[in-house]
């Protein structure tokens, strides 16, 4: 237990330590959880544009792979990787909080058990709540995939989401 508090203090005192963070410049890492569970990193490439990252290891199936026009569940474990490059706009929700929308466009990869291994395109589309004075960032994104490979089909991505900032 002492363990466990020292860590929790620990990680008070850095997020809330400097008041000068900014979440639109550097790299972020933290986790994902939702379609698959796992790590997610961002970078900037500028004060509106990110490169996203994920990567998930899935051992209770996938929901949301389509077979013959009808979406079931696909129960095999597998390993997900993606990638997206992202748009932010700040402007869209009005707001005391930073509250950007987000959209973009990239990759999708599964492998594993079960797969033949599964590539598609996806396409992004989110929200980032970004608090004050803070080097965090939490998100909701969803991403329709077009797999291409080992056949045509439709599948959705969806993840609830934090990051921390290092700069």
């Amino acid at each position: 237990m002492r363990r466990y508090s020292f860590l929790l203090l620990l990680f008070f005192a850095l997020v809330f330590s400097n008041k000068s963070f900014a979440q639109n410049s550097g790299i972020g890492a933290g986790i994902i959880v939702g379609g698959p569970t796992g790590l997610s990193a961002k970078f900037w490439t500028s004060n509106l544009n990110a490169v996203d990252l994920g990567i998930g290891w899935s051992t209770g199936g996938e929901l949301g792979r389509e077979y013959n026009g009808w979406f079931y569940y696909h129960p095999e474990n597998y390993l997900h990787l993606h990638a997206d490059y992202l748009w932010q706009n700040f402007n869209a929700i009005k707001s005391t909080e930073r509250l950007p929308i987000y959209y973009g466009l990239g990759f999708h990869l599964d492998s594993g058990s079960g797969f033949n291994t599964a590539f598609g395109v996806r396409g992004v589309f989110g929200i980032d709540w970004m608090p004050h004075a803070t080097p965090l960032d939490v998100f909701l994104e969803f991403a329709p995939v077009l797999y291409l490979t080992p056949s045509t089909e439709m599948g959705l991505d969806a993840g609830f989401g934090a990051r921390y900032f290092f700069h």
